[in-house]
């Protein structure tokens, strides 16, 4: 391993997350972009918001973002060399307001678009609390396919929490939540005031630990934040049975290396 991919290694393990880390050419980014737009002509915006779940499986040019050199040297310098793909989903947060919409004055004076409330949101979480496995950690990456900012809802990490092991979470009480079972860490055992911003370019991604407690707010922009979110676990985890943390693993994929262990039954290289 290279000095400095054992510097990034030394600062994940500290920090529980790395950003930003760049892996897509400007070529790149734009055919993966342009063909990202043909889905959303076929399916639909309020479906490709959230529902473009393991198409890795269907579609080459995805299969290729979870196999780039560059994304998988990073995975491999935290994992190790034999690496599962373990699941995708495309996650876009589209413009949710119309420019007339700015509109209200809070007590600070500060003027506050109408309706955001309810505008998708991701709540506090850890993405383990939904992932059954064991023997070995998630890592998840956030590939950006648009400029991920404050304003249009960037991910928000909370430096070194994954130290703490798995939180309580329950029903978010919020509106809006982007979650599938809809829950939250509740606030109270957030480290907010520690909460760092993690801003990309487009074709850069973010790589965070399954225990890192993390957030994104809503898009008060009028730009769309669009990134594909892919896991990876080394080939020595495996899932259990667990009803708190029922999620199947019907789409893995030997990402890199070799699998020794064959955990799970339909990986293919």
């Amino acid at each position: 391993m290279t000095t400095s991919m054992t510097k990034l290694q030394e600062s994940y393990n500290q920090q529980g997350f790395l950003s930003p880390l760049s892996v897509l050419s400007d070529t790149e980014l734009r055919e993966a972009r342009e063909a990202f737009s043909k889905l959303e002509d076929e399916f639909g915006k309020e479906y490709t918001q959230y529902s473009l779940h393991n198409v890795h499986l269907q579609y080459s040019w995805v299969m290729g973002l979870t196999k780039h050199p560059r994304l998988l040297q990073v995975i491999q310098a935290i994992l190790g060399p034999d690496v599962i793909l373990l699941d995708s989903r495309f996650i876009c947060k589209y413009p949710a307001l119309k420019p007339a919409n700015v509109q209200e004055v809070n007590e600070e004076n500060q003027v506050k678009p109408e309706g955001t409330d309810s505008l998708p949101y991701v709540a506090w979480h850890q993405d383990m609390r939904y992932w059954g496995i064991a023997g070995g950690p998630v890592l998840s990456v956030w590939l950006a396919l648009d400029d991920s900012q404050k304003e249009n809802g960037a991910l928000q990490v909370i430096p070194g929490s994954h130290c703490s092991g798995m939180l309580p979470h329950r029903q978010a009480t919020r509106l809006g939540n982007m979650l599938s079972v809809n829950q939250e860490i509740p606030e109270e055992l957030v480290q907010v005031d520690e909460a760092m911003f993690c801003p990309l370019k487009a074709g850069q991604m973010s790589i965070q630990d399954g225990l890192l407690v993390h957030a994104s707010d809503p898009n008060t922009s009028q730009k769309r934040r669009c990134g594909f979110v892919i896991r990876y676990v080394p080939t020595c985890a495996y899932p259990i049975q667990d009803p708190d943390r029922p999620r199947k693993f019907h789409a893995t994929r030997l990402a890199c290396g070799e699998d020794k262990f064959n955990h799970f039954s339909n990986t293919k290289a």
